[in-house]
């Protein structure tokens, strides 16, 4: 069955790649995405699916309808570009300014996409129903929670799993990776400033400088970290943008911090946003100076539950050897609104290999304006979610 399932993968590769061309080279942003969801569902025609659209979003659930009851599995695939200007030089390249599917995210939905027609071709395997999650907004806009809270995922029957794929350059093409527990961070956002008091540069005296006390905050964020959090319990506090002042003889009244917060679990989290709030809070007055902070929360920890995890295992070595399966050690420490399903429902999240021949090691990662695929990974990744699907229908979850 495993085997079937790959030589019908590689027999859609040509319209898995045409869908990802298409997507990539009209990459749409946020939850508005009208023409990315009309290449879905004019790559889903002619399927026997149930077609549930999103009215808060441009998303979709399609729904095929298994032989026999059975659970309700639901694969999900986000959509959505990045605002950024693409560097790769492909043939197709984005067309579009400023914006670049360097994520995956056309890959994803034309996996997707053809996966429902693999799945289609071997419906009467199915003892229950495959619930196609075809997602906007992933990047920053929380397109998951949205589609959740409108309820769009339970109106064809409420999940028993959810599963999503995920291309990683950081792994051989056509190599499935997963873990239990953790596999992706909480993100959130600090933006500090700091208030002084501006004056003349070679008079420092008679004004409140808040640069030297900006780059302490830096520093003492790093001792935070180092010395608060078990590294058993891994943070990560990086100040990305400190800005401040005009000129060279000119001290200004403020200096700004732009710090993103990564955490795996949800007390590292709160400690981690206290300690660098507080931190700048009270280092500005240690200085007599005022401290402003405003904490943008952003994603939860991406937590996988384990059978989840070992179903995508068991699919994984079933479909291609024990060698196409990588057990990973560790999280990354990005982030992705897949974790709100995972609190909500079982499953898991896991990533597939795409580094393009000759760059394992080396290969540009997802968010550079170089980032590429493997378009030949695509077909694994298609055959991934079938098999997915069918080891949930055979009582593993």
């Amino acid at each position: 069955m495993y085997e079937q399932l790959l030589t019908g993968a590689r027999a859609l590769q040509s319209q898995t790649v045409a869908m990802r061309r298409d997507i990539h080279q009209e990459p749409e942003l946020g939850l508005d995405l009208p023409r990315t969801r009309a290449t879905v569902l004019d790559g889903l025609s002619g399927l026997d699916l149930e077609i549930n659209q999103s009215q808060a979003t441009t998303g979709l659930v399609a729904i095929l309808r298994g032989a026999r009851p059975g659970p309700n599995v639901l694969l999900r695939g986000d959509m959505d570009a990045l605002p950024m200007s693409e560097d790769t030089g492909l043939p197709y390249a984005s067309q579009t300014p400023g914006r670049m599917h360097a994520c995956g995210h056309d890959a994803h939905t034309a996996m997707l996409a053809s996966a429902a027609h693999l799945l289609s071709e071997h419906v009467e395997h199915i003892s229950g129903n495959v619930l196609f999650m075809f997602q906007p907004g992933e990047e920053g806009y929380g397109g998951a929670k949205v589609m959740l809270d409108e309820g769009v995922l339970e109106a064809g029957g409420k999940p028993d799993s959810v599963f999503a794929l995920h291309v990683a350059p950081e792994l051989p093409s056509g190599v499935v990776g997963c873990r239990s527990g953790p596999i992706l961070a909480a993100a959130d956002t600090v933006y500090g400033r700091i208030i002084g008091r501006g004056g003349h540069g070679s008079m420092p005296h008679n004004a409140a400088d808040p640069i030297p006390v900006a780059c302490e905050v830096v520093q003492a964020i790093q001792t935070l970290v180092t010395r608060r959090f078990s590294v058993f319990e891994p943070v990560v506090a990086t100040v990305g943008r400190i800005q401040a002042g005009t000129t060279n003889n000119v001290i200004p009244e403020s200096a700004e911090l732009d710090i993103t917060l990564r955490s795996l679990s949800q007390d590292t989290r709160e400690r981690l946003a206290s300690g660098v709030c507080d931190l700048i809070e009270q280092i500005a007055v240690a200085h007599g100076l005022q401290g402003e902070v405003k904490l943008k929360r952003g994603y939860p920890p991406t937590i996988n539950h384990a059978a989840g995890s070992e179903l995508v295992a068991a699919a994984a070595k079933a479909l291609l050897g024990e060698k196409g399966y990588r057990l990973m050690p560790e999280p990354f420490m990005a982030a992705e609104d897949f974790s709100y399903l995972l609190q909500r429902y079982n499953g898991a999240f896991a990533f597939l290999g795409v580094a393009p021949p000759g760059t394992e090691g080396a290969a540009a990662p997802c968010h550079s304006n170089h980032m590429l695929i493997d378009e030949d990974a695509m077909a694994v990744g298609v055959a991934m979610h079938a098999a997915i699907a069918l080891t949930s229908f055979d009582g593993s979850v």
